[in-house]
């Protein structure tokens, strides 16, 4: 890809956003146009890459990214683990995207049905079952949404607790502490230069809904 070719691909906040915008609504309408999949694509982009926008979302299987957005080969940089939980290595890539590669847009991804976020509910009820070390570090992130939706400091009553607002919960947390974590992320949406977007996808409508945005979109 020239340098030309590549500041082509520089878009706004805004310009990116509204072209996943319209490759999910092309997806949810069982009509994607899979652009950018070819052999032509693939040997293009083997020096180099200049992907419009990244994404972090959680490692779970029925939130593959490209399909979602309908997007194609170099076109998102895709960061995912379970419950969409900030870590060193997540911030690291995320500021790679933004410093080195220069996309203007990081989406974040959240999900109804999320079984980091079940795990996280389940585990603040009466005779939880004790977990893994590694999966209870994990989900311990999603606790304090869970304990904020609940409404109590003690045991909770799982059936009053509902997983999509602790999922939503979770999101906001997800993307204020990304912001807190990474000095360069914060500067670079303060410039005006980078916007992010917490949505959680639908499942069953197979729609990505934004429900925070920071920045210009």
């Amino acid at each position: 890809m020239t340098d030309s070719a590549a500041r082509e691909l520089r878009r706004t906040p805004a310009k990116v956003w509204q072209e996943m915008v319209r490759g999910n609504e092309r997806f949810v309408r069982g009509e994607p146009l899979h652009p950018r999949q070819d052999v032509e694509r693939r040997e293009a982009l083997v020096g180099q890459q200049a992907p419009h926008a990244a994404l972090f979302g959680c490692s779970d299987s029925r939130l593959a990214a490209e399909i979602i957005f309908d997007k194609g080969i170099g076109d998102l940089f895709v960061v995912r683990n379970a419950g969409q939980i900030i870590s060193d290595s997540v911030v690291g890539s995320l500021e790679y995207a933004v410093s080195v590669l220069d996309v203007p847009l990081i989406v974040v991804l959240g999900h109804d049905s999320c079984g980091a976020v079940l795990a996280a509910i389940e585990s603040q009820g009466a005779d939880a079952p004790q977990l893994p070390p590694h999966i209870s570090t994990l989900i311990s992130k999603i606790i304090p949404a869970v304990r904020r939706v609940g409404g109590i400091t003690g045991t909770l009553d799982l059936d009053t607790v509902d997983s999509q607002d602790v999922g939503r919960e979770h999101l906001r947390d997800t993307i204020a502490e990304l912001l807190e974590s990474s000095e360069l992320i914060s500067d670079a949406v303060a410039a005006g230069t980078l916007a992010l977007v917490g949505a959680n996808y639908r499942l069953l409508e197979g729609m990505a809904v934004p429900d925070i945005i920071v920045g210009m979109v």
